[in-house]
């Protein structure tokens, strides 16, 4: 539903263990030569929140993990086991090229500061430091990477990485705002109020034609904007179903594009304007949902109503 791959992408890729095997990536010893540039010698240009720009002066070398904050957020000091949507520059510090940035897309990445999820080069740009900050850190590939380097991104197990993250949001914990009356088509939300488990429709009227949505809980924080990507806990459920063909709640929250086309076009049109911290129920048609072919990986057919609960935690 959410398409996860970006996320899952970066997960992959940023993991210190799963990156940490394969090729050398072409890389030799004849690329080490002493003299060069630390990370004190590269400038960065630019605001948190817009695309960096770079500027090197020589080779790039680090032996050890180095930090330097570039522009210091005033929100909340982010702690272990604490999720951020942040974008992501990183340069190869041998060839003085970009590698990779989430900019390039306009889609921040949803992170969680887990040793287990992160390499230590990304723990140290996020442990520590605060919400609305940019840092810059650079590193051996290996300290990146692993042995091998990063052979994707062209970074050879020789080469320093300059990794630059732009920490734009933090997330919400679960729903934060005023509870709202759940309307007459709404069905009750079963399990944990913080982590439903389950629709259950006894007693609710069968579904229309059209998109219904109802706030549950008005979160207080921005509305969210078209092409902002947004991270959510979800569950959704056909009309009538017995369980639920997806959730996030049982796992972690989910980060996608919103009001682009990257979902379906019932969470596009829906979700758009409502507010950060809110819960929102959705209903969606055919149409506006897998359309006449449905989804039958998912036990989704073209005839089915799918409802939603929504729980908005962060937007960037």
């Amino acid at each position: 539903m959410t398409r996860r791959a970006l996320s899952l992408f970066v997960t992959l890729f940023l993991g210190a263990v799963l990156v940490a095997c394969g090729d050398s990536g072409g890389s030799s010893d004849e690329k080490e030569s002493p003299g060069g540039a630390g990370l004190s010698d590269v400038e960065v240009e630019g605001d948190p929140g817009t695309d960096p720009k770079v500027t090197w002066d020589g080779k790039l070398e680090a032996d050890e993990i180095e930090t330097d904050v570039i522009a210091e957020g005033d929100g909340d000091e982010i702690g272990t086991g604490d999720q951020v949507l942040a974008h992501i520059w990183i340069g190869n510090g041998f060839t003085q090229e970009k590698a990779y940035s989430t900019y390039d897309a306009s889609e921040p990445q949803l992170l969680t500061v887990d040793e287990a999820q992160l390499s230590p080069l990304f723990l140290a740009g996020l442990e520590g430091q605060k919400i609305g900050s940019r840092v810059a850190i650079a590193a051996s590939a290996e300290t990146a990477f692993g042995e091998a380097g990063n052979p994707q991104l062209n970074i050879g197990n020789k080469d320093t990485v300059l990794t630059i993250i732009d920490v734009i949001s933090g997330l919400e914990d679960s729903p934060a705002g005023e509870e709202q009356k759940a309307p007459s088509w709404a069905p009750s939300l079963d399990g944990d109020a913080d982590a439903p488990s389950g629709l259950d429709f006894a007693g609710t009227p069968k579904p229309t034609d059209s998109l219904r949505s109802a706030v549950l809980v008005q979160g207080d924080g921005p509305a969210v904007e078209k092409g902002q990507t947004m991270a959510v806990n979800y569950l959704g459920q056909v009309y009538d179903g017995k369980k639920p063909f997806d959730e996030s709640y049982s796992a972690q929250p989910a980060a996608f594009p919103i009001g682009i086309g990257q979902v379906v076009k019932g969470w596009d049109r829906a979700l758009v304007g409502q507010t950060v911290g809110s819960r929102v129920l959705l209903a969606i048609p055919p149409d506006l949902g897998y359309g006449d072919k449905g989804n039958p990986d998912a036990g989704i057919s073209g005839k089915d109503t799918l409802y939603f609960v929504v729980d908005i935690l962060g937007a960037a």
